[in-house]
């Protein structure tokens, strides 16, 4: 798309041109529409539990934004000749159980027949736009807050190999299925000055984009980061997904690591997140209050990070 001529408006208040999580397009004074659509290949085996995390992945986008969802529409590729009817039944049916949990209705959808099962939600929501999050807001000091661990991709990858047991795997839904709903109010509460969702970029490359918009300079401590059961033990195995080496290789000029992280530890922030945590920015003054009160709504956040200085191009540094 850089590549296109792309009309603007004025009241489009974010766009392309950051990276964001959504758009969002300005109504009147007090209100604006969140826009966002994602979808993606099972997984896991259960068809109720890939839906349940491609809608709760889906929905992120609109609580990054600081907004609420209010309607969705399915997205959906169904290998018709290859798959029941039934698998897609149960697919719709997580999805639609999540989108009933965000208090969004469902207004529609799509289908086209393909070769790969594909199921998703484009979303739209609303927020007031005064009070629109994004990913370049960030202030020299703030904290920086993951309100998710990180190692989908490592167990989703263990899962698919046959290598991890069932634990795992409940681990892997329950955290992939979480809705960000929670962790973005209590964010706002705090006066939040910049947000993202952390998805296929993995940590690293999300919080690189939270830099670059913000045009600054942010470091994150490794050790502060919270790993999902046993993700470092099959990390160390190999088992990390394709993606994550890529991401690593992708954003090396502007990520550095410092040479005493653990070599699995640092592939673990590039990790690609399905329906991944938000990461928050706040203020040092505010970040140990809005942490504990995300703790005591039972989400597992941890302050991993801080906004270190001013740099033109935005850059990120692992230590």
């Amino acid at each position: 798309m850089a590549k296109l001529p792309v009309n603007t408006h004025p009241d489009l208040l974010v766009g392309m041109e950051s990276s964001d999580d959504a758009g969002v397009y300005r109504i009147n004074e007090t209100t604006a529409m969140i826009q966002s659509l994602d979808f993606f290949t099972p997984i896991v085996d259960s068809p109720y539990d890939f839906g349940r995390i491609a809608a709760a992945n889906a929905l992120s986008d609109i609580y990054a934004m600081g907004g609420y969802p209010v309607t969705a529409m399915n997205i959906v590729c169904f290998p018709a000749d290859e798959l029941p009817e039934s698998v897609l039944a149960q697919t719709l049916e997580g999805g639609l159980d999540k989108l009933h949990e965000a208090g969004a209705v469902l207004v529609g959808g799509h289908s086209v027949n393909d070769t790969e099962f594909k199921y998703g939600m484009s979303v739209t929501g609303l927020v007031h736009p005064e009070h629109i999050l994004t990913n370049g807001g960030a202030n020299v000091g703030d904290r920086l807050i993951l309100t998710k661990p990180v190692g989908m991709g490592v167990l989703a990858t263990t899962l698919k190999g046959g290598i991890a047991e069932g634990a795992a795997l409940e681990s892997l839904v329950e955290t992939a299925a979480c809705l960000n709903r929670e962790a973005a109010q209590i964010a706002g509460r705090f006066a939040a000055t910049a947000c993202t969702d952390i998805t296929g970029f993995g940590l690293a490359g999300h919080v690189l984009e939270m830099a670059r918009a913000g045009k600054k300079r942010i470091r994150l401590d490794t050790r502060s980061v919270p790993v999902m059961d046993r993700a470092l033990e099959y990390g160390a195995m190999g088992l990390f997904p394709a993606g994550a080496y890529t991401n690593k290789k992708h954003f090396s000029d502007v990520v550095f690591i410092d040479d005493a992280v653990d070599e699995t530890l640092a592939d673990l922030m590039f990790d690609p997140q399905t329906s991944g945590g938000l990461v928050v920015s706040v203020a040092a003054g505010r970040a140990e209050k809005c942490l504990s009160a995300m703790r005591d709504a039972g989400i597992e956040a941890a302050i991993i990070g801080e906004v270190a200085g001013p740099d033109s191009c935005g850059q990120v540094r692992i230590q």
